[in-house]
């Protein structure tokens, strides 16, 4: 590490950091700044006009400073690039359509209380303060919706139908969230009651939420598609860099194609000639040596994997700091069957957290599906991504280490980290190594079905032919991935409804290989794997576009 003096940049980029806090308490919380806990904050219009204000000052702020260093110039350009991003979406209106059934302010008032600390009493008391504010929050995020309707801006159809579900969910007294996470605490009388009365206010407002949505349903678009100048400019948002759609489109059939040819070979040697995927699955299933009992049992093997992910490849493949070999992985609050990793706090004293949301009466689980998952969110994945960005707060500044989050940069590094596992020997295994392929295939199929229905591309005959559409690609979904009905629905539902977010992890990783094959080529036989790991995991997460000067500058 080095010790470098922040410079001015540096510090128009804290403050930057911290003014954005200010505006989103939850953000802050999320990112691990202290002091925000006990607010939700507004959600309305006029926080996200607040949010573009601070956003176009800063740019012109950033304007009249000069670099003083490499690192400086690398935050100029992201910070050029993703405040820039943010200006174009709140001018195209995009928070006033913002909802779909897994990642928009309905699920975020509710999921910030996942990664809220309750240790003490302090703690408790800092939840139900925010509690207490979910109401308000609610009622911004109607407004914002409204003038959604007002500005003739609205979510298509089913993500309203989605959000009309998973709002009532919430809105139910004896079973909501929110009012129900709280009861096994030990706190005082005096918090208990404020506990109940700001669980059962916070229920209230859902059931607000769940019959504006029902008026909304009928005059909700149908059709899912963004169209072309969305999608570009979500797609830009999602990967910080700009791809040709049309051949990236092209591309996730050939891939999808490749990938399944390689499964079927791996499927074969498991279950013999002429063999498909479901042969492949009731041999690994019916291997006691595969299976987990019981959430514990689940919770142990994936601390044990990532535990000794960390312990081998440090000092061969990876120099991991000792802040960092620590993650805690935790069986989801939640039962949606999510798996995902939030990043440790700032000073560490909230480690990296990799966590299974596992959905009620699931008690059996198969490690041969899982082991690349761990490595994914884990180590070498985002455990190790974002784990090293905090870490290197020498030469990042705050933003930089805890704001700046590009999808394309951190999901396509996770699924690089995958094939990188298998690279270093740790997916010989026949069953790991499907399951290696069982995800690679499915994130081929996502840049197929997300660019496909989005742009209304035509699809193949075997599922169609004409425009893609929702039909088609649940088509497409059933062929691809074999997942549970249930599950894969859902995954449908999020691609329709998030349009850029699903390809990001494919597109990613092809850009990551990309820029790998392009420092190789630049550095010759001097290349060293470990050295161009480090180089680019030190610069944190940033727009590839960024990324690719950065780590082939000098």
């Amino acid at each position: 590490m080095s010790n470098r003096t922040p410079s001015d940049i540096d510090t128009l980029a804290d403050d930057y950091t911290r003014s954005l806090a200010d505006l989103s308490p939850v953000l802050a919380t999320e990112i691990g700044l202290s002091g925000y806990d006990h607010l939700m904050g507004e959600t309305g219009p006029e926080v996200h006009d607040a949010i573009a204000d601070l956003n176009r000052d800063t740019l012109t702020k950033l304007a009249t400073l000069t670099p003083r260093d490499e690192v400086d110039r690398v935050t100029v350009a992201a910070m050029n690039e993703r405040l820039g991003l943010d200006l174009e979406l709140h001018a195209a209106g995009e928070q006033f359509r913002d909802l779909n059934n897994i990642a928009s302010p309905l699920q975020g008032f509710r999921d910030i209380f996942d990664v809220m600390p309750t240790d003490t009493e302090e703690h408790w008391s800092n939840i139900a303060s925010r509690l207490a504010g979910v109401p308000q929050a609610v009622t911004g995020y109607l407004a914002c919706l409204r003038e959604g309707v007002r500005r003739g801006e609205l979510p298509p159809a089913l993500q309203v139908r989605e959000g009309i579900a998973q709002a009532a969910e919430l809105a139910e007294p004896e079973t909501s969230f929110f009012t129900t996470f709280h009861r096994e605490s030990d706190q005082s009388e005096a918090l208990s009651a404020d506990l109940t009365r700001a669980g059962e206010a916070a229920a209230e407002s859902y059931g607000l939420l769940a019959e504006f949505l029902r008026e909304l349903e009928a005059d909700a678009p149908a059709d899912d598609a963004a169209g072309r100048e969305r999608y570009q400019l979500w797609s830009r948002t999602f990967l910080g860099a700009a791809v040709d759609l049309d051949e990236t489109y092209e591309w996730g059939l050939d891939e999808l194609a490749r990938v399944s040819a390689e499964q079927d070979a791996v499927i074969e040697a498991i279950a013999g000639p002429g063999a498909g995927i479901d042969d492949a699955v009731r041999v690994l299933d019916g291997d006691p040596a595969r299976k987990l009992h019981g959430t514990k049992a689940l919770q142990e093997w994936m601390q044990r994997t990532a535990d000794e992910a960390i312990g081998e490849l440090n000092g061969v493949h990876f120099d991991i700091p000792e802040q960092m070999r620590r993650i805690e992985c935790m069986i989801a609050p939640t039962q949606n069957g999510g798996i995902y990793y939030t990043g440790p706090s700032d000073d560490f004293s909230r480690p990296g957290r990799m966590w299974w949301s596992v959905p009620p009466g699931v008690e059996e689980f198969n490690t041969w599906r899982e082991k690349t998952t761990v490595y994914h969110e884990g180590v070498p994945g985002h455990h190790l991504q974002i784990g090293q960005a905090v870490y290197n707060r020498d030469e990042l500044n705050l933003w930089r280490r805890l704001v700046c989050w590009v999808s394309g940069h951190g999901e396509g590094w996770a699924l690089y980290s995958e094939r990188l596992m298998e690279e270093f020997g740790y997916m010989d295994d026949l069953g790991d190594k499907l399951g290696l392929l069982d995800g690679q295939r499915m994130r081929a199929t996502r840049v197929v079905l997300d660019i496909g229905v989005h742009l209304g591309k035509q699809a193949p005959q075997q599922y169609g032919g004409g425009t893609w559409n929702a039909d088609k690609a649940w088509e497409l979904l059933k062929a691809n991935v074999n997942m549970d009905e249930k599950f894969l629905r859902f995954e449908l539902n999020r691609y329709l409804g998030w349009p850029g977010q699903a390809p990001s992890y494919k597109i990613g990783q092809r850009l990551w290989e990309q820029v790998r094959a392009e420092a190789a080529e630049q550095a010759g036989d001097d290349f060293s794997l470990k050295a161009f790991h480090t180089k680019a995991l030190n610069l944190g997460s940033l727009p590839l576009s960024v990324l690719r000067e950065a780590v082939l500058a000098g």
